[in-house]
């Protein structure tokens, strides 16, 4: 199969290694320094080139925030039959976007990335199929994930927002709370330092794809979820109140017991 791959970002190189060993594969980013980190690829920096190549497949794997007018920037240079996919980490607007488009299309998300994963060993990460869509897109995405030892869900839009909101919103946003709090230590404990690396890592992450995560329009009420939490937890603390702790961090153990038994 041909496909083309836009940006040559971490995912976009990402997919084009790993697709490269059994399809001919074209990279596509508008600057061509990019590129220069892209092997055993065909490298483009303009339409003409597109045009030429005659994609059957365009994986966007741009930043969030220019996955649609990535699209449409490419639209007028691929064959109408080319299948449309992204890999982006919000769905919001592409629903529509790709009812408007005339292509067939593949939604789906990989849900590690190369800040916290091991791009050599992902079989304890998870990936996402969009159910709605083109039926061989959505089945070369389940195999190439399954290829990689991914735990492989299937939602539709709407629940995979729900999903991410849960998922990423409410570790981020806990995430960012603590490093808004944070002041120096000199001799910071062993939990201290894995909660730092965490918000490193989140730190590193594009700014767009993390506010875009937190503008779900899911997010609010996890966050209102995690602020009532707090707000138990911090009365049982100014009340000394051993026994509520007890029932708060039975909670806890039980919640966390539950998500051991799920994929995502």
């Amino acid at each position: 199969m041909k496909i083309l791959i836009l940006g040559a970002g971490k995912m976009g190189t990402f997919f084009s290694d790993l697709l490269s060993r059994r399809h001919r594969v074209a990279v596509f980013d508008i600057d061509p320094d990019r590129l220069r980190f892209t092997y055993n690829v065909e490298r483009f920096s303009s339409y003409e080139e597109v045009r030429d190549f005659a994609p059957e497949l365009v994986i966007n794997a741009v930043t969030l925030k220019y996955t649609i007018p990535a699209f449409e920037s490419v639209l007028p240079h691929i064959s109408h039959n080319c299948i449309l996919s992204d890999i982006a980490s919000v769905k919001t607007d592409l629903p529509d976007f790709y009812k408007e488009c005339g292509h067939p299309f593949v939604s789906s998300h990989p849900m590690f990335g190369p800040t916290f994963a091991s791009l050599s060993n992902l079989s304890n990460e998870n990936a996402v199929v969009i159910t709605e869509g083109d039926s061989l897109g959505q089945a070369f995405f389940k195999d190439l994930y399954r290829q990689l030892n991914l735990n492989v869900a299937e939602y539709t839009f709407e629940e995979h927002d729900r999903t991410v909101a849960y998922s990423l919103s409410i570790p981020f946003a806990a995430t960012l709370a603590f490093a808004g709090v944070m002041k120096p230590q000199k001799a910071p404990g062993t939990t201290f330092k894995r909660h730092l690396q965490i918000a490193r890592g989140l730190m590193s992450e594009d700014e767009y794809l993390v506010s875009e995560i937190l503008f779900n329009p899911n997010t609010p009420r996890k966050l209102a979820g995690i602020i009532e939490k707090l707000s138990e937890l911090k009365d049982i603390v100014e009340c000394h109140d051993s026994k509520r702790m007890g029932v708060f961090l039975a909670q806890a153990r039980e919640n966390i017991s539950r998500q051991d038994d799920t994929v995502i």
